[in-house]
């Protein structure tokens, strides 16, 4: 066996072609090629790999590396632009993405209003519904001062018996112009004034029982002739007690049941003593009226008869003895006339008296 020696000097690879070249001048020759352990002979290792004393690779391959990830194009010199999306706004998964959060979409800005529209807009609002708020109030509050107020016109009109001159309430004359039958011109002459009083034995028992319900504060009585003095009427206003909705009911009362023409609720007379209705009484009742108001507590009523005293069997209420082709004696002789036409006018002097009427009808 042959004892190793020296390896033999490799020359250096000159290009890819593997000759072989002198080191120029001056410049050391490469160190020695290292000898191989094997006696000068390369291992695998080196022969795959070139190099010397490189160790053989494994027989079991390697898994691949991975390939490099792909590498975006070179410029161009423009900008690469992304897809425009659509205006939208972020939702929870836009908010919760990246670190970096991504831009919202440029939209267009709502204008919001200046200060001083809104303020203006403000006041008119609180304006608006002040004057409405206050308009409501004087409304509610009308209402609600209106109803003491009429309740206390409708009481002060009960005083009017005492607070009304008598002339004002019953006048010296009074004309009828076409009050008498088939349109003729009347005129009737105050001949007595009776002293006010209670209602007690003023009435027919059973008119003073209807009466009742709304009671008797006072009663005033006038007894007039025609200028003939051939008839006479007694003219009388009862103040009562009640309230609007008691002379509501009693209207409603005497309407329905027509009280007011009934023989047996005839008002009475008020004969005056020397006067020409000296002999006016109950048996002289010829014709009679009776009207309940209903803006006043007040009741008129007006009875007539002949002046001469003569008895009457078949008295007649105003409106039968108004009505055409009568021949009552009452019919005949205008009595219902008068009883209507002085009841009338006496009812609307009253009126005119009572609180809230017109001035310029007094």
């Amino acid at each position: 066996m042959r004892a190793p020696g020296p390896p033999p000097q490799r020359a250096p690879a000159n290009g890819p072609s593997g000759g072989s070249a002198t080191a120029p001048a001056g410049v050391p020759a490469s160190a020695p090629a290292r000898q191989g352990e094997n006696g000068g002979r390369r291992t695998a290792g080196e022969r795959e790999t070139g190099r010397p004393g490189a160790p053989e690779r494994s027989r079991h391959p390697r898994p691949p590396l991975p390939s490099a990830p792909p590498q975006p194009p070179p410029p161009t010199g423009e900008p690469i632009v992304a897809p425009r999306r659509a205006a939208s706004v972020p939702g929870p998964a836009d908010l919760a993405g990246p670190p970096t959060f991504r831009l919202r979409p440029i939209t267009a800005e709502r204008r919001r209003p200046p200060v001083r529209t809104l303020l203006a807009v403000a006041c008119l609002v609180l304006g608006t519904g002040l004057l409405g708020g206050v308009g409501t109030g004087i409304w509610f509050t009308g209402d609600a001062d209106a109803e003491p107020a009429a309740e206390a016109d409708f009481d002060t009109s009960r005083e009017l018996w005492h607070n009304v001159p008598v002339d004002t309430l019953f006048p010296r004359e009074i004309t009828g112009k076409g009050a008498g039958p088939g349109g003729a011109d009347r005129a009737w002459t105050r001949v007595a004034v009776a002293p006010d009083s209670t209602c007690r034995n003023a009435f027919d028992p059973l008119l003073g029982k209807a009466l009742r319900a709304v009671g008797c504060e006072r009663l005033i009585r006038a007894t007039y002739a025609d200028e003939t003095s051939s008839s006479v009427t007694t003219v009388g206003v009862v103040f009562t007690e009640a309230d609007e909705e008691g002379m509501r009911k009693l209207r409603e009362r005497f309407a329905d049941e027509k009280l007011s023409e009934r023989g047996d609720l005839m008002p009475r007379t008020y004969p005056g003593r020397g006067t020409v209705s000296a002999d006016f009484g109950d048996a002289q009742r010829a014709s009679w009226t009776l009207g309940v108001l209903t803006e006043a507590p007040a009741v008129v009523y007006a009875v007539t008869g002949f002046a001469d005293g003569r008895t009457v069997s078949d008295p007649q209420p105003a409106a039968e003895a108004t009505a055409k082709d009568q021949t009552s004696a009452a019919a005949q002789a205008g009595l219902g006339h008068d009883a209507k036409s002085l009841a009338d006018r006496i009812e609307s002097g009253l009126r005119e008296q009572l609180p809230g009427a017109d001035t310029e009808d007094k």
